[in-house]
């Protein structure tokens, strides 16, 4: 069941007496003692007595809300606009085929229609690299980055990655550029973050928040583990960094989950740790190549061998690695070179992470016997996602 709608991204106290109070109120004599050591109270307030370090143990640690002005100066430099031009095929109404008005919309409209898009990114080298979503840039003709001096640059896709949404621009400038670091995304719920980007095409816009979870799926892949935040994200926020307090980017503002499309406080962020290796392989070789078996792959509960989670293989593709190495369709993995494996999704990950080539030892249960697999990892097809291992 689809769990609802996700967008990809583009006082003082009032003293005043009660009106049935007496006028003038008698007041009873307080004794000397108390007096002065309520004096004395007021007198240290701006320190700390032992009554006071009482209460502050015995009571929730307050934490002032941060001042984001001096973070927003320093990293607004490195967030960058994107806008795009490309063209998309005019699909005729099934309605209008074969009628007289098929010529009317093919002569008005043509084959072709000229579409424009927005997003945002940030820039991780100062020789001009870009990060950003890669349903920003898709299939685009034409890709210009606008820096927040106004300053608008042509953009050359190095590369993209469909799996992650993730993609890699360069531009040419004759002097350095600023750039952002990457952060840590292994980032705690309840922390600070700041979420910048290009909401609605307006131009470089910053909103804080906190880290709302972390770890969220939302059906978009087989590496779903997105920050959520409830930092306003709105469309033309993706590609958009996420930064800690530190102004180090630890995610790529992706998606939102909104009834109506506009931010709903539900946003979701690439986290950075996943983000950075698959940004080195763009920058690198131009595309992100991934470990396969080749196996549709299922989980098991309690129903395991030994009343142990497992994956089980439900079926096997032919002239795969699994298929070569002998994996058969009901074969139970319960481990990858000695590391449990526990869910599809941690087979599929782990996999992928292994460079084609290289061999590695599955720990199967087989008809109710255990036995161990050796499988030499293949190349992943592209397109290939869940539950396809």
């Amino acid at each position: 069941m689809n769990p609802g709608p996700f967008f990809p991204l583009y006082g003082k106290d009032d003293l005043a007496p009660h009106s049935g109070e007496p006028k003038h109120p008698m007041r009873s004599p307080l004794p000397r003692r108390a007096a002065l050591l309520g004096f004395a109270a007021l007198a240290a307030a701006p320190g700390c007595t032992p009554l006071d370090a009482q209460a502050q143990a015995a009571s929730p640690r307050l934490t002032v809300v941060p001042d984001f002005a001096d973070l927003a100066a320093t990293v607004l430099p490195a967030v960058v606009n994107i806008a795009v031009t490309g063209e998309q095929t005019t699909q005729i109404p099934p309605e209008l085929k074969g009628t007289p008005f098929e010529r009317y919309f093919r002569e008005r409209r043509g084959n072709r229609q000229q579409v424009q898009g927005a997003g945002s990114g940030f820039i991780i080298d100062p020789s001009g690299y870009v990060v950003t979503n890669n349903h920003v840039v898709g299939s685009a003709a034409r890709v210009v980055v606008s820096l927040q001096d106004g300053s608008e640059h042509p953009a050359r896709v190095v590369g993209t990655d469909e799996l992650t949404d993730l993609a890699l621009l360069r531009i040419e400038s004759r002097v350095p550029l600023t750039a952002v670091p990457w952060g840590s995304s292994p980032v705690r719920v309840g922390q600070w973050v700041l979420a910048c980007g290009n909401p609605f095409g307006l131009g470089g816009t910053v909103t804080s928040g906190i880290v709302s979870a972390r770890g969220r799926e939302i059906g978009a892949g087989p590496f779903d583990d997105f920050i959520q935040t409830d930092a306003a994200i709105n469309p033309g926020n993706s590609g958009g960094p996420l930064f800690n307090t530190a102004g180090e980017v630890i995610g790529i503002n992706t998606a939102i989950y909104s009834p109506s499309g506009a931010s709903a406080g539900i946003g979701f962020a690439t986290p950075s740790d996943l983000a950075k290796g698959v940004i080195e392989q763009l920058r690198r070789d131009g595309r992100v190549e991934r470990g396969w078996l080749g196996v549709a792959v299922q989980d098991i509960g309690a129903e395991g061998p030994r009343g142990r989670r497992g994956v089980q293989i439900q079926g096997v593709e032919r002239n795969s690695p699994a298929a070569r190495a002998g994996l058969r369709q009901g074969d139970i993995v319960n481990s990858l070179n000695g590391d449990r494996i526990e869910t599809s999704r941690a087979l599929i990950r782990t996999v992928a992470g292994i460079a084609p080539g290289q061999g590695v030892r599955l720990s199967i249960t087989r008809e109710g016997r255990a036995q161990d697999v050796n499988v030499q990892v293949g190349r992943r097809p592209a397109g290939t996602g869940t539950p396809q291992q």
